[in-house]
């Protein structure tokens, strides 16, 4: 599925800003839906060999080069570990003071940028405030509001929605079953995500068992408290742990249970404070 079909709206607006010659050399992507994608396909506009209508052809050595990261005009930048570190964005701003090897254009997309490091932001606004005029800065962010706010009101901010649809057919397509495609679809950041959950051999016993613990909260509550312990077992990493968070937002969402989705929330802040799994579960059966 290419981005047309992803982003549609998104994909049409740079259609015509790529048509006018009017790329913005600093753009803040808000979401993770085809965000990546979108900033490869940008990058890549400024380097094919054989446009098509102002559109990359994605077939040429510099489209492909671009996409496998080994181009030497576009960089990607990710955390390492949890941060995006001071140093990494010194030197690449030291990058953008020297030419480009393979044409007059650069391009530098920062991953995760809401990672960074309060001083390797700050040291961004220099470029993006006097831009070089064939450098661009595309930065993504799944929480824009962890963006330091004189970046935000720097940048051309493009939301990136998940395109639930989308995922719920690609997981028909795939072979599940309509209602699991659509929970997935629900909690999926995107379609490696998607795909990933589908593959999940504890999935199906995890929803089960959160089913089970919903229907204990307010009447059995002795039936919730067996289900803790399952579910603590089933989910023993912060990853599946969030997941399981997510799913009982679904559910309970469904279910239209107001007062058990404020639970959820306040347990997940309580699990984001360091409280165990274990001991948040507990507290919204006791609460």
């Amino acid at each position: 599925m290419d981005l047309a079909d992803l982003q549609p709206k998104i994909f049409q607006e740079f259609h015509h800003i790529l048509q006018a010659d009017r790329l913005s050399h600093a753009y803040l992507f808000s979401g993770n839906f085809a965000s990546y994608e979108m900033a490869i396909f940008l990058a890549q506009s400024q380097f094919c060999e054989n446009l098509q209508d102002s559109l990359p052809c994605g077939h040429c050595r510099e489209c492909r080069l671009i996409a496998e990261r080994d181009f030497s005009d576009v960089k990607v930048i990710e955390p390492q570990g949890n941060v995006i570190k001071t140093d990494t964005i010194r030197e690449l701003l030291r990058d953008f003071t020297r030419s480009g090897f393979e044409g007059q254009s650069q391009v530098f997309i920062i991953r995760d940028a809401d990672k960074m490091h309060v001083n390797a932001a700050n040291s961004l606004l220099k470029f993006i405030e006097e831009p070089q005029s064939s450098s661009y800065m595309i930065l993504l962010t799944s929480d824009e509001s962890k963006v330091l706010p004189t970046i935000r009101s720097r940048c051309q901010i493009f939301r990136f929605p998940k395109n639930q649809a989308y995922l719920e057919n690609l997981l028909q397509e795939k072979g599940l079953l309509k209602s699991k495609a659509g929970l997935i679809a629900a909690v999926a950041d995107d379609e490696a995500s998607a795909l990933a959950l589908a593959d999940m051999a504890k999935f199906d016993d995890l929803c089960r068992s959160l089913e089970k613990f919903i229907a204990g909260l307010d009447q059995a509550p002795d039936q919730a408290f067996l289900q803790v312990t399952h579910l603590a077992s089933l989910a023993t990493d912060k990853a599946e742990q969030d997941l399981a968070f997510n799913l009982l937002l679904v559910l309970l969402g469904r279910k239209q249970v107001p007062g058990q989705v404020t639970k959820v929330y306040q347990a997940r802040q309580m699990w984001l404070s360091n409280v165990s799994f274990q001991n948040v579960l507990e507290y919204m059966v006791l609460k």
